[in-house]
């Protein structure tokens, strides 16, 4: 069980890393609206909900599939999304 400040620590620190990652890319690309939300559930939830307002949900793949072969969240979202899903390979 965590506690109520464990979880208030653990989303302060998805916060800052967040911010961190997104670093410098409002400046780099000034046309492009960037906002940061942090939220709890199920990855495919939130970003099916998430894309009922959005032009596109771009993911992250992390791992090392080839062909047609995607990761659970990727396929979970191809089936709910409400708008275009775009994958990236992440290095």
């Amino acid at each position: 069980m965590v506690s109520f400040t464990g979880e208030a620590e653990a989303m302060r620190e998805r916060r800052r890393l967040l911010s961190e990652t997104t670093a410098g890319w409002s400046e780099k690309y000034p046309d492009v609206a960037l906002t940061h939300e942090v939220v709890r559930g199920h990855p495919v939830e939130e970003l099916a909900r998430a894309s009922a307002h959005a032009l596109a949900v771009v993911v992250g793949c992390r791992g090392r599939y080839t062909g047609m072969r995607l990761g659970s969240v990727v396929h979970g979202l191809l089936h709910r999304a409400l708008c275009p899903v775009i994958t990236v390979p992440t290095p």
